[in-house]
């Protein structure tokens, strides 16, 4: 990589001329920039997009907070237990909504309807192979 005399010259000329310009603004800026003295001083905004988003560790809960809600699962399940007897608290709301019994089943004579229905289609099945 040569670089000419000409070339050197130059590269001074605009190195003058951007600290001179650096150092008006931060005369127009005030202290509050002209602390760093270099370009790294004035930030841009692309430069401090990623200091803006969230870092570090995740916040938690505080000591207290989760004693309240420790507290409050300890209720719920003293009051499951209390109304099923030791059961789940979803399993005890089920058996109270439907007074013990087993929702959706099918009665006696549903059950011998459907399987003498099963009976003639698995026979007419048969009939058809040639069986």
């Amino acid at each position: 990589m040569d670089v000419s005399l000409k070339q050197l010259e130059e590269a001074v000329d605009l190195k003058r001329q951007i600290n001179q310009l650096q150092t008006r603004l931060n005369s127009i800026l005030g202290s509050s920039s002209a602390s760093g003295g270099t370009s790294a001083a004035v930030s841009t905004p692309s430069s401090s997009a990623p200091s803006s988003g969230r870092r570090g560790r995740r916040r938690g809960l505080s000591a207290a907070g989760r004693a309240r809600i420790a507290a409050a699962a300890r209720a719920r399940w003293a009051r499951a237990k209390a109304a099923g007897g030791g059961t789940s608290a979803a399993a005890s709301t089920a058996a109270k909504k439907s007074g013990g019994k087993k929702k959706g089943g099918i009665s006696a004579a549903g059950r011998k309807k459907l399987s003498q229905m099963m009976k003639a289609r698995w026979a007419a099945r048969r009939r058809a192979q040639g069986g």
